[in-house]
């Protein structure tokens, strides 16, 4: 049948009208969150100059734009869910501003050790624009940035004068009044070595994009390429391994800058919390001496009196013989998934339970690692190896042992990380990104505080595990928390952690080494007994007041992702955040 020609006129019109409503209707702010995070990352791939200023313009420019458009939105239109994604991105946008200036101000600080940086980044550039440079104009650009690197190398690794009153400056032979002597501290040093790393990569990169496809330009540029290439990595070896001590070796000396009182607040805001790092210490303060009162009550049930670290001797020596480790995480795993199914506590999908299994850490992830992780749908298990010292093995398998691992096996996979993990990646997908420890670490930590409650323990020498477990974590707050205030130097820490919770010293020294490094935040430590205790806290709050089952409330909690937990009580409350919303909910956990 042939169609008249109006009609299909008409009902093209009326597709593309209704197309293009739908292309100028609003975002949700799950979107505007979506569509960020890609933003982001396709800027990042781009702009692949992790130190250049460039790149930092770039991503702050559009952390404005977002800004601007959440600014716009209605949001009195929002219900619950909309609000707490709102805030979520403002909170992460501000936060990343404020990271933004504190990383700007290191690399001000390090630009002394920097300068041939913006020269090999303009390189790079001008090959993303296809831009011709002249080989032999390159080549000459090359060894300038090579002489720049080793003039710094020089000069970094120049002895400080023996003499307390050094000459003046015109006094000096005139190569040595020029060659200034660059002072380096160990943090500093160590963080230049990882940008002056990017750095060579970067060199490497545009070098190799041209070598093998212009004759000429391998003839000009080899040998001053190589001459450079090398340089950046003797300076950044010199920087690491003289300045900041990093060898590899357990015997490094633990390096860490602490960031003050301020970016801590700042740090807490992100997190929406209403506490003072000062309450945090007096909460982790608080933890640590009820911990001790139900040590010496383990202790005796042992037979050791009051003495719990005599105790806590014999049940490090309750340790599973070398190559079964893996087989007894395993038992106590499904152990606990079935503990779990008769108390009804958590739904646990079946794909949940099939898609697990361990893996051991070998010994230089110990040095960071000492007792377990999780990663990948792994839980990551540190064992004594066949290659450590006598004394190496004895540190892991003392500090691995059955009654520890009894509670680390549960907070890594089931009902911790590994369906934490498994239910972010189906629920509420777009808040992913916005990982928190004090949510991702307080989940675990409180089903430790369940747990304990509900009888997972199967007598004094399991409960002191658990115990050991719960004082490590109020330890934390004290330890991170006392760094960054710079209240404790690495070693007091790790005096405390061995004296005062019972770390073997091995073991404490990787702890540490972690804490202070720039891999975690610096609120992450304290992550795990504040978010337990905020969570235990919003348990109370709705199940003893009939509102939630203990299943329904902790399904709740996983379908929500990883967000503030004063943010997820808005959620599972139904209370709308304001738009000026500011964190209040202390659930009195600050003593009196």
């Amino acid at each position: 049948m042939r169609k008249c020609p109006q009609l299909l006129a008409l009902a093209l019109l009326s597709a593309s009208a209704a197309q293009a409503q739908q292309a100028v209707a609003p975002l949700s702010v799950a979107e505007v969150i979506e569509t960020y995070w890609i933003d982001s990352d396709a800027l990042k791939s781009f702009y692949s100059l992790p130190g250049s200023e460039l790149r930092r313009e770039r991503l702050a420019r559009l952390d404005e734009q977002t800004l601007e458009r959440l600014e716009k939105m209605d949001f009195e239109a929002f219900g619950v869910a909309e609000a707490v994604d709102w805030h979520l991105l403002g909170l992460h946008l501000a936060h990343a501003r404020a990271l933004r200036a504190r990383k700007a101000s290191q690399r001000g600080q390090a630009a002394r050790l920097l300068g041939f940086q913006p020269a090999i980044d303009s390189l790079e550039r001008e090959r993303w624009s296809l831009t011709a440079t002249p080989p032999r104009a390159a080549a000459r650009r090359v060894a300038e940035i090579a002489a720049a690197v080793e003039d710094i190398l020089e000069r970094v690794a120049k002895p400080a004068p023996l003499s307390p009153e050094p000459a003046a400056a015109d006094e000096l032979p005139e190569a040595e009044a020029e060659a200034e002597a660059l002072e380096v501290s160990a943090p500093e040093a160590l963080r230049v070595a990882g940008w002056i790393d990017s750095s060579r990569k970067t060199l490497t990169t545009w070098y190799d994009h041209h070598a093998d496809f212009d004759p000429e330009f391998r003839w000009w540029l080899e040998k001053p390429y190589k001459r450079t290439k090398l340089a950046l990595e003797e300076l950044a070896l010199k920087l690491r391994k003289d300045l900041a001590g990093q060898a590899g070796e357990d015997d490094d000396p633990l390096v860490g800058q602490p960031i003050g009182r301020a970016a801590l607040c700042e740090d807490l805001a992100s997190q929406f919390l209403s506490f003072t790092p000062e309450e945090l210490l007096a909460i982790g303060t608080a933890e640590y001496a009820w911990c001790d009162e139900q040590l010496a009550l383990c202790a005796a049930e042992l037979g050791h009196g009051s003495d719990w670290r005599a105790a806590l001797e014999e049940v490090k020596e309750a340790f599973s013989p070398p190559g079964e480790q893996d087989r007894l995480v395993a038992h106590q795993a499904r152990e606990m998934i079935l503990w779990l199914d008769e108390r009804d506590l958590v739904t646990i999908p079946d794909l949940a339970r099939e898609t697990w299994r361990v893996a051991m850490i070998g010994k230089q992830g110990q040095r960071h690692l000492p007792f377990a992780a999780y990663g990948g749908q792994k839980m990551l298990v540190a064992y004594a190896t066949a290659d450590m010292t006598h004394d190496e093995k004895l540190s892991s398998l003392r500090g691995n042992n059955e009654h520890f691992t009894r509670c680390v096996t549960p907070h890594e996979l089931i009902p911790g990380h590994h369906l934490q993990g498994f239910m972010a990646s189906r629920h509420a997908r777009h808040r992913r990104r916005f990982s928190t420890p004090f949510l991702v670490e307080g989940w675990a930590l409180y089903w430790e505080m369940l747990e304990w409650d509900l009888g997972w323990a199967r007598g004094p020498a399991d409960r002191l595990g658990m115990l050991f477990w719960r004082k490590h974590r109020a330890a934390r707050i004290g330890v991170s928390l006392g760094f960054h205030l710079g209240q404790m130097t690495p070693e007091e820490m790790i005096e405390l952690l061995v004296e005062g919770v019972g770390h073997e010293r091995q073991n404490a020294v990787a702890e540490v080494r972690r804490y202070i490094g720039e891999g975690y935040s610096p609120l992450y430590q304290c992550g795990y007994m504040i978010g337990g205790l905020q969570l235990r806290a919003l348990a109370q709050e709705l199940i003893q007041s009939g509102q939630m089952s203990p299943r329904e409330f902790h399904d709740a909690v996983l379908r929500q992702n990883s967000i503030p937990i004063e943010l997820l009580r808005a959620a599972l409350t139904g209370r709308k955040p304001a738009r000026d919303a500011q964190p209040r909910w202390r659930a009195d956990l600050v003593p009196d």
